[in-house]
């Protein structure tokens, strides 16, 4: 299969085109403006910094996702929930997310880490531009009038939202479940603001646990693209 050499010109080539992995094109750059002509056409950057110094742009024709209203929370996650031992937020600390998430960076260690620098001050970019968010989960110690005091953030994740999805990135944990806590989380907030889907780019044990499934690439645009015109109503 081919992959596209990308130039300047803010552009892709048709992704269905891409290899059974979804990598198509190479190039370009990480400006907000590709990044956004990007995950609108469901296209996420991805590539290991070390060893290349052009993104990788991958665009699967199965993808993976999870519907809001689908989040699968096992017995044992319903017990952690109700012992009060994490506090989670949104947006509170996205520096501190993107950072862990790329310490973390578990995603193909192989090939060599993927979100580097670049990467990070890309979305860090989108983040202030309102586009990017983040979920903390931070571990309590003690309360103050009633109310939690957090104090360690030991999980998170981060993602774009656009179009009435939110486009996964990365996730980590400290200590056992926070990623699941942050995901659970995120889908309940979701779900209330009538989101389409969580796209989690990859198939992993642990999404497909929590309720991940496969659908074809036209059904995913199909969706993205009706709600961008709902949108624009």
């Amino acid at each position: 299969m081919p992959v596209y050499q990308l130039d300047e010109g803010l552009w892709f080539p048709n992704p269905k085109y891409g290899g059974p992995d979804g990598l198509f094109a190479v190039g370009g750059d990480l400006s907000v403006y590709r990044l956004l002509l990007a995950y609108s056409h469901g296209i996420f950057p991805w590539y290991a910094y070390q060893l290349y110094d052009e993104p990788h742009w991958y665009c699967p024709m199965e993808r993976f996702v999870i519907f809001p209203k689908e989040i699968h929370i096992s017995h044992s996650m319903k017990q952690l929930m109700r012992q009060g031992k994490y506090h989670i937020t949104i947006d509170h600390d996205f520096e501190g997310v993107i950072n862990a998430c790329s310490k973390a960076d578990s995603r193909n260690t192989d090939m060599g880490a993927w979100l580097g620098p670049q990467m990070i001050r890309a979305y860090t970019q989108l983040h202030k531009m309102g586009i990017a968010h983040s979920v903390e989960v931070w571990e309590v110690e003690g309360t103050e009038n009633n109310t939690s005091i957090p104090r360690h953030l030991v999980g998170g994740l981060y993602g774009i939202d656009l179009n009435g999805a939110f486009f996964g990135e990365s996730m980590f944990s400290l200590v056992p479940s926070a990623s699941k806590l942050a995901l659970i989380h995120l889908a309940q907030h979701l779900e209330k603001k009538g989101y389409s889907f969580i796209d989690c780019q990859f198939e992993t044990p642990h999404l497909l646990s929590m309720g991940g499934r496969h659908i074809t690439y036209e059904e995913y645009m199909s969706i993205l693209n009706a709600n961008a015109h709902k949108k624009k109503e």
